[in-house]
């Protein structure tokens, strides 16, 4: 059974959001490291890169498959997760703490578009 959070927004794409004041941060679920098996590479942007809600701003790689990261949220990328491009299997460890990108939030009015724990653990079928 695949581990979520309480307190964070999921999207459909398996893609999570913590938000901390005017930022979130946006990584992939632990549902979507279990499908993807072990990662051994991330596609990240720049800081500074703008990223839209519902478009792609990155890509993870597995040995069985690789996989669009799309952006739950829209807003300017203030910093990457520079320990995945060392060592990206820190997904697999622990999908929540090693989010991949920190975005500034453009529009928090986003969020309402996105999941919630229990109506992820049910789209999911958990």
């Amino acid at each position: 059974m695949s581990k979520i959070i309480d307190g964070l927004y999921y999207s459909e794409s398996h893609e999570f959001v913590k938000v901390e004041g005017d930022f979130g941060y946006v990584g992939i679920t632990d549902y979507a490291q279990h499908e993807l098996g072990n990662v051994v590479y991330v596609d990240m942007p720049e800081v500074d890169d703008e990223v839209e809600a519902g478009e792609d701003f990155g890509a993870v790689e597995s040995v069985k498959a690789a996989s669009d990261l799309v952006s739950p949220v829209s807003g300017t990328v203030v910093e990457v997760n520079e320990a995945l491009e060392d060592e990206p299997g820190l997904i697999n460890k622990d999908a929540f703490e090693n989010w991949i990108i920190k975005v500034e939030l453009s529009d928090k009015g986003e969020l309402e578009n996105l999941m919630d724990a229990a109506a992820y653990k049910a789209f999911i079928g958990e």
